[in-house]
């Protein structure tokens, strides 16, 4: 990947991910079904020996990795620039040295390990973390729109009209019967799109696109998937009104679900599958061309960084989501508040947080838009277009 360019880079996290997926197939088919209908300890003995494996397998490993020596940390380095920047007084920041920063003169080198990067190297790793600081911001409200595919989704999920076939019961006049599925197989329609879509582009759409110099650029299929995380969340938006217009019709069925009554509405559970199948093409083409911008921009002393605060803003996402809920959920006229059933979602209005979070995505993908197309890459950074002499955008 380090030595191939941009189209190794590309393919390497295309498969990368499409290997994380095959992880989470076998913990959705088999640790979920283990732990619902055999043994909670039995199921997270399962992922216990699955970690002990891979840290043998990466100890054995170790020979074949490429290892510095430890020079430093580039993070405080880069903390300190900022703060001088700044004209922090504690730091040197005096009217002499705001003069050497905006003069371009980096930091005095003093007690510098051996080995670490040089005042010249670290001032240009700042601009560049400056340069990409933006560009990753902006996957905020996405991963906000993502993470709802492990909260709202799969809630709405549980209240809507599961099908018999799922039935262990002789009476299939009520639902009420039980259900032996687990809870978290309703995430896997996700999981299934990004096994079947990463061969498909890597194979077939992306060579197609490059032979006829159309392959987009990495900000370019962010920007699409972007675009279909919006999509994702109207579609959700509009199921859930429709379903709560069974509801107030009266359309509903108890179902039980592990060991929790659901009072569902008669809509089937297969009216999630454009969500899901929307949210999973999004993922394709924000998550992991984001990976693939953040390894590609970061310069080559904070790459581990760089991939690191992608991960950390994708964790900042989450938390703004699950914030927003919680907001929503207020007394004073939240949408998400039922106090009538905790457990259900009948009483509420998460059609609304839906359309709420559509909002946010739709300003974000403009945003992004403009913030990308007056991106400049890294001088030296690998080819982003996987090596075409010309890329559409």
């Amino acid at each position: 990947v380090r030595d191939r360019g941009g189209d190794a880079t590309r393919r390497f996290f295309n498969w990368f991910y499409w290997s994380i997926n095959i992880g989470a197939v076998f913990s959705l088919l088999v640790v979920a079904f283990v732990q619902q209908n055999i043994s909670f300890l039995a199921g997270y003995l399962i992922p216990v020996a699955c970690l002990a494996l891979a840290l043998l397998i990466f100890l054995l490993a170790t020979p074949t990795f490429i290892t510095k020596p430890p020079t430093g940390s580039q993070v405080s380095a880069m903390i300190k620039l900022a703060l001088q920047s700044c004209g922090c007084a504690w730091l040197g920041g005096t009217g002499a040295s705001r003069r050497r920063w905006e003069a371009g003169d980096p930091l005095p080198n003093s007690g510098a390990q051996p080995g670490a990067p040089s005042p010249e190297e670290d001032l240009a790793n700042f601009q560049a973390l400056a340069r990409i600081l933006p560009v990753m911001l902006t996957f905020i409200p996405y991963w906000m729109v993502y993470f709802q595919m492990q909260s709202t989704y799969y809630l709405q999920g549980l209240h809507l009209h599961i099908p018999s076939i799922f039935q262990h019961g002789q009476d299939r006049a009520s639902t009420l019967q039980g259900y032996t599925f687990p809870d978290a197989w309703l995430l896997l329609a996700n999981v299934v799109v990004l096994l079947a879509l990463v061969p498909l582009k890597d194979h077939v759409i992306d060579p197609f696109l490059a032979r006829r110099r159309l392959l987009p650029s990495v900000l370019k299929r962010v920007a699409l998937g972007m675009f279909f995380s919006l999509a994702s969340v109207l579609a959700a938006g509009v199921l859930e009104r429709e379903r709560l217009q069974y509801v107030r019709r009266n359309q509903t069925v108890p179902q039980l679900i592990g060991q929790r009554r659901y009072l569902a509405a008669t809509l089937p559970i297969w009216w999630q599958v454009p969500q899901y199948l929307l949210i999973g093409i999004s993922e394709l083409f924000a998550s992991i061309p984001g990976l693939e911008f953040a390894y590609a921009e970061a310069p080559r002393s904070m790459k581990g960084a760089i991939m690191g605060l992608f991960f950390f803003i994708s964790g900042v996402g989450s938390l703004l989501g699950s914030g927003l809920l919680t907001l929503l959920s207020l007394p004073a006229r939240g949408w998400m508040r039922c106090p009538e059933d905790s457990g259900s979602i009948n009483s509420c209005r998460m059609d609304n947080y839906f359309f709420l979070l559509a909002g946010i995505q739709s300003i974000t993908c403009l945003l992004f838009t403009w913030i990308s197309g007056r991106y400049q890459s890294r001088p030296g950074a690998p080819h982003l277009c996987t090596g075409l002499t010309r890329c559409r955008g």
